[in-house]
């Protein structure tokens, strides 16, 4: 999983972090958390300037935000519940979940599209509750842009930090990336199989 990190970015450049980061937002399969550092390291090792690492991860973040945004903005909240309703054993996704969030959405507005940009495992769920709201789109793309910029600086320059120390590290990485998807497709199955309907 590393090399083919490192190699997808060393043979398409920026656009292969733009692409990497947009996926992870829509659909995580290769997190976040692998990414940017690999990104980070090859910045250290003089291949691309760390600034432009950083920009480019912070443009697939923000692009990739969108088509969740428009997603809940286009069905709307009673639309999504009730897909929910019919699908949401598969998706591990019920109406109250929708209904959580987006009270949750409610009572923190802005700072919550800013702050989730800084939790593993919620930062792309809180587009589809902006949406839904129909948050203001510039409003939006501001604070998207601002906490994916921290998340993406903070773990990119972490790569660059370990420097030479990342390749011993790198070994560990594939090890981790299996127990982290292992982890999430035991929890997948355990939410899939003891899953509720709303009342």
């Amino acid at each position: 999983m590393t090399k083919w990190i490192m190699n997808l970015i060393a043979s398409s450049g920026y656009v292969g972090i733009v692409f990497l980061m947009f996926v992870e937002n829509v659909f995580p399969p290769i997190p976040s958390e692998f990414i940017m550092p690999l990104a980070g390291f090859m910045a250290a090792e003089d291949k691309f300037p760390l600034l432009g690492v950083i920009v480019a991860g912070t443009l697939g973040s923000v692009l990739g935000a969108l088509p969740l945004y428009y997603l809940g903005a286009k069905l709307g909240e009673e639309r999504l519940k009730n897909f929910a309703e019919r699908h949401g054993r598969w998706l591990t996704l019920s109406p109250d979940d929708i209904d959580k969030a987006n009270n949750w959405f409610d009572r923190h507005g802005a700072k919550a599209v800013l702050f989730c940009r800084l939790v593993p495992g919620i930062r792309s769920f809180i587009s589809i509750p902006a949406g839904i709201n129909r948050m203001n789109l510039v409003s939006f793309l501001l604070f998207t842009t601002i906490g994916a910029g921290v998340w993406t600086s903070l773990l990119a320059y972490a790569g660059y930090l370990l420097g030479t120390n990342f390749r011993q590290v790198g070994e560990y990485l594939d090890v981790a990336t299996y127990v982290v998807f292992g982890t999430i497709a035991v929890l997948y199955l355990w939410r899939v199989f003891n899953y509720k309907k709303s009342d």
